[in-house]
Order: structure tokens, then sequence, then C-alpha cells
């Protein structure tokens, strides 16, 4: 249902649905075939907006037989810093399982089929996949809200979250949605890295909720970075493992690898040096292989006229932040709530702890949670929403939580005063000095960084229409900065992904997840301990480590928090 409030578009539903990805389109479709009436707004066009849509990627999808499932979940304990949780691995192995028979079946995704005639379901092509999720959700009856970035959430007098407001790029115009309750499926945050499909990747959904009281976990594993070929924006770091790496004399780069040597890597290229690669431990029947599971990796060689497995060519690496990284959104129940009345989240945007720990490596395990945890959402949504008293949803008095950007607490600035705090917060996280290779003492100087810049966008930054926009990325980025470098100093040691040089091993007493929050005031909170880590595990090194160094602060909630 729509209607004109002066130049806002005034719309109803039961659930809406914030995101154009995986999850989002999964959450959308669950709701929708629950009963509920869903809108659905995307930044971008919903089908090709994102990391999914960009490329292909592999599923998490391991056929119910316990050996496997058993294998399946303990392939990335370790990695992760034990830090997952089994039920909720099994629990995901389970719907993704169902979800992608789904697809293939309803949904009749083109699934090749092996050598002995057997399908094969463990990847996606990423354009199909999410051309069928878009025409799935419409034949759904929901109503999609193409290039319409939500800037904040709505809330009523009793803080539930009761829909959002947003920008309208093509109409250039405001719009508001009414919504019994509000699925965040945004994504994660890359810092408009150049990593292919992650420019709507801007964590803007990490601040709505936090405006709204949620708070975050996992947010020190956010230092992902993925190779990518000079100057491009591919990053399929998996096919690397294939590579040997060189200086560029020629010379073996030693230690170089996609696994366990990217730091060889970036620290050659903050030496000043070139690192060329060049896919030569793969076979005749693994380049096939390879070229069939993600052609879009290898359209780049093509152009640029390189074979990949006989010539060398110069990487890069690029950041993926928590895109790639396991952070987000603490959720606090199967349903994916986030611990305020009416908010859900699902995919990147909430936190991947539970099935990863401390460490994704990408795809697989995130496409599992994308699609397993946009649909309970979508399901948990419709079911609020239906409990909600008959006729509150829509006469509720609602108010805006957005911050800085939209309410400032001083004298409003200049409409393009986000273009500095935008290119300051990129230094302070893009550079593999700061953010990939972690000292302490360079983390809290830029904490220190980002808190100031963080002052200067509550007192003074305002936009409006496309601007506004603009200035909510800043400030989402600004913010996930934020959370990032405090959970890290939290964590002195090196745990899944979050590695520190000045504390190179793993501190028994720190096996547990920090919880992250606030917004004016960053605070940390340890969780509960984790159970015992299993003797003789490589990853499992002790080290003497001091106290946390970031203040433990209450809870705050709040646009101010």
């Amino acid at each position: 249902m729509t209607a004109a409030t002066g130049h806002t578009a005034e719309l109803a539903a039961d659930v809406l649905v914030v995101g154009g990805g995986p999850a989002a389109t999964w959450a959308a479709l669950k709701a929708a075939e629950n009963g509920a009436a869903v809108v659905l707004a995307d930044k971008g066009y919903c089908g090709t907006s994102g990391a999914t849509a960009a490329g292909g990627t592999g599923v998490w999808y391991v056929p119910p037989e316990p050996a496997a499932r058993e294998a399946a979940m303990a392939s990335r304990e370790g990695l992760g810093g034990h830090l997952a949780d089994r039920r909720w691995m099994s629990r995901v192995l389970d719907e993704t399982y169902d979800r992608i028979n789904e697809l293939a079946g309803r949904g009749r995704y083109p699934f090749p089929a092996g050598p002995d005639g057997r399908p094969l379901r463990n990847g996606l092509q990423g354009p199909e996949y999410m051309r069928r999720m878009r025409i799935r959700i419409r034949r759904a009856g929901v109503r999609i809200l193409d290039h319409s970035p939500v800037t904040e959430l709505l809330t009523d007098r009793e803080g539930a979250v009761a829909g959002a407001a947003g920008y309208r790029r093509q109409a250039r115009a405001s719009f508001r949605v009414r919504a019994g309750a509000v699925v965040l499926a945004t994504g994660g945050c890359a810092f408009l890295s150049g990593a292919l499909g992650t420019n709507t990747n801007t964590g803007d959904g990490a601040l709505f909720a936090a405006e709204a009281g949620a708070e975050l976990s996992g947010m020190e594993f956010s230092n992902a970075y993925g190779i990518a070929p000079e100057g491009t924006s591919v990053t399929k770091t998996a096919f690397y493992s294939f590579a040997t790496f060189y200086r560029e004399d020629g010379e073996v780069l030693e230690g170089a690898a996609s696994q366990g040597g990217r730091s060889v890597i970036a620290r050659e290229l903050l030496a000043g040096g070139r690192v060329l690669a060049r896919l030569d431990r793969a076979g005749a029947d693994a380049r096939e292989a390879m070229r069939r599971a993600q052609p879009n990796f290898f359209l780049t060689f093509d152009r640029l006229g390189i074979d990949p497995f006989t010539e060398r060519f110069p990487v890069t690496l690029l950041a993926e932040g928590t895109v790639r990284g396991t952070g987000g959104i603490r959720i606090v129940s199967d349903d994916c709530a986030t611990g305020v009345p009416g908010l859900y989240a699902a995919g990147d945007a909430a936190t991947r702890e539970e099935i990863c720990g401390g460490f994704t490596g990408g795809g697989s395990h995130n496409a599992a949670w994308a699609i397993s945890s946009g649909s309970w959402a979508g399901r948990a949504a419709a079911g609020y929403a239906r409990s909600l008293p008959s006729g509150r949803a829509a006469h509720r008095p609602l108010t805006g939580t957005g911050g800085a950007g939209l309410r400032p607490g001083g004298t409003p600035g200049r409409p393009d005063g986000y273009r500095e705090a935008l290119e300051l917060v990129r230094a302070e996280v893009l550079p593999y000095d700061k953010n990939y290779l972690r000292h302490g003492d360079v983390l809290a100087r830029s904490l220190e960084v980002l808190d100031r810049s963080w002052a200067g966008l509550r007192t003074s930054l305002y936009a409006e229409g496309a601007d506004l926009v603009r200035a909510r990325q800043t400030a989402a980025m600004t913010a996930h900065a934020r959370w990032m470098y405090a959970a890290a100093l939290a964590r002195p040691e090196s745990r899944g992904m979050a590695r520190r040089l000045d504390h190179p091993g793993q501190d028994p007493a720190l096996h547990h997840r920090i919880t992250v929050g606030g917004l004016d005031r960053v605070w940390t909170r340890p969780g509960r301990r984790r159970t015992a880590v299993p003797a003789g595990d490589p990853a499992a090194v002790p080290a003497v480590v001091p106290g946390v160094v970031r203040a433990v602060l209450p809870r705050q909630r709040g646009a101010g928090g």
C-alpha cells in the first residue's frame, strides 16, 4: 500500500527487508510464504547488486550423512579459533541442504551434473542465482524498491523497530515504510575498497541496528583481504592456492601463499615491491574445472591477453572487511532476532561466528549462512508482525533513530562535508600496515583518529537527498571501523583472522567472543567462555597476554549511544 505525504512516499507492509542479495531475497521469500505483505528496499537493483550477483560462489551443501557432516563441521573449527557452535553448524547444514534442493526444484536452478550423472549442488553462478531469486520473490508478491537506499530505522514509543526511511534515487524523493518487523540484510562492509560487487557494502545495517539499540559481535574478525590481479577487482583467492608467487625480478617470494601467506605478500607490497603470480600448480583437469566453476575469474585475463597458468601477472590485496570476515550484528536467538523488538539480521550484516568462529575464507560458509539466516529471519519477522495487535503497525507514532548525517548535534556543515571523513576512514582501514598487519599501538592511534572523526560527524554532518545517502554511508563506515578496532584491542592475541603482530599466540583466557557497541562512546564486553580447545590443536599456541586495553563500558542505546 502506498500513500503520498508531501514529497515523501508512505508505504506499509507486514515485513520490510533491507538489502537485495541472497539473505535479503530468502528473507523476503520466506516472509511472503508465511503470509506477510513484504516490501524489499535495495540500495542497488535487486538481482544484480552485491558481492554474490557479481560472480560465483561455493555453498556449504553437505548431504545428511553423519560422517560427511562431521567432517564438514570439523574442517573449519581450528581456523576459526574454536569460537563456532556445533548446534548452529548443524542447523545451517540442514537448512542449506533443504533450501538448495528447493532452489533446484521450485526455483529450477540449472545445477550441473558430475561424471556419474548426479547433480553438483555445492556451487552457484551468482548472476543466474540472483536472477532467479528476484523472479521468485516477485512471483511471491514481494514489492521491490530498486535503487532505494534506506537511511534510518523507525521505532515506536516502546522502542520496537517499526519501519524505515530512505531515498529513492531515480524518483529523487524520500520514502518511508511502516512495517510490523524489519530484516536487515544489507551485507558487510568493505570500505569502498574496489573489490568486485562490494560498492553497496558500506556497513549501513550495522549502523542502523546500533542506533536502534542492538549490539555487534566478532568485529575484530574484519581484516580480510583478497588477492586480485593488479588494477582489477576480482578477488577469487581460492584459485591462488594453485599459484606460485614471485618478486618482480623473477625470484620466488618465499612464504607467499593464498592461505597462511598473504602477510608475506602484504609486506612485499608495503616495501614498494611488486608481487607477481602464476597458477602453475594447476594440472589440466584442475584448469578446466576452474574455468567451469568461476568463469568470471578468467574474464580479466582473457581481456588482458594473459594466460594465468603459464604467464606471470602482478597482484594486489583488496580489503573485504566484514564481507569476507565474520563480524556483524549480534543475534540473540535461533530466529536471528537482534534483541531489539521487531528487528532481525541476516547474511553478512549479522555475525557469522556461530558457524565460522573467527574465520570464513568467504564463499561456501557465507553463502550457506545467507540462505539459512535469511530464511529464519524472514519467517520470524512474519510471525512477529502477525503477533501485533490489529492495526498497531499501521497507526503507531514513529520516530527516526538516525544520528550522524541526519540530526547533527551542533551547527550543520556543508552538504558535501562527508567527503573528508570518507577519505579519513579509508586511510585508517585500507592500508595493510594498519588493518591487516595489526599491532596494538597502531590500532590505538587509528582508533583515536576515528573517534575524533566520529565526534565531528555527530556534531555537524548533515545532508539531504543523494548526499544524505553518501553521508550516512560515511557515518556507517566510520562506526564500523571504530567497532573493529575497539574489538581488536580487546583481543590481545592471534585467533582466527584477527592476528596481532604484538601478540602472535593464542591466550586460553581469551577463548570467548567479544561483544561491542555504542556510538558516541564505544564499549566492549567479553562473552561466555567457549568449550576447551582440543589438545594438540595446531591453532592453539598459548601466549602470556596482558589485560584488555579498551575500557569495558555499560551498554548504550540510541542515536547518541
